[in-house]
């Protein structure tokens, strides 16, 4: 068995506290799409790139309303969402030619989530090879390309 670790992310989620205003409702609200790393608005969802990527080109889908659960998402919100899941996979691989992708959900903290009370699907473009001695040994995650250059390299698919 192969283990992806992420020693970076612990700073993050020890960080986040049941107090703490939600991320992606605080971004959504705000009129600040670039700097907030909002790529795509849609009717009830919406892409956004990950602060703490595992990779770059790392986004997440999530609806625009405050849901935790699944089981909350009415039919709308899952299927542009799904859709938005096609939409961001082909602009990843046309930018960035992943040799492949992990998509999926983490919902309440014991799955993982970072964030339980508004779920979102995180969308990684994975290549062979993209782990090596870096965070095993220091605890560091190389990210070769700034959020920045990253979010002006697929904005233009999301137009």
């Amino acid at each position: 068995m192969k283990i992806l670790w992420a020693p970076w992310r612990m700073k993050y989620i020890r960080s986040c506290s049941k107090d703490s205003e939600c991320f992606l409702c605080r971004a959504l609200s705000e009129d600040k799409d670039e700097e907030n790393l909002i790529l795509l608005r849609g009717e009830k969802s919406f892409i956004i790139m990950n602060r703490y990527p595992y990779n770059n080109g790392h986004l997440m889908i999530a609806p625009k309303r405050h849901v935790g659960d699944l089981l909350q998402l009415n039919d709308e919100e899952l299927i542009e969402m799904i859709k938005m899941i096609k939409l961001a996979v082909k602009a990843l691989k046309s930018e960035y030619n992943p040799d492949g992708f992990n998509i999926g959900l983490n919902l309440g903290r014991a799955a993982g989530a970072g964030l339980e009370d508004h779920l979102h699907i995180h969308i990684i473009p994975r290549w062979v090879g993209d782990t090596n001695f870096m965070p095993l040994i220091s605890e560091t995650k190389t990210i070769p390309e700034l959020l920045t250059e990253s979010y002006s390299r697929l904005k233009k698919y999301f137009e």
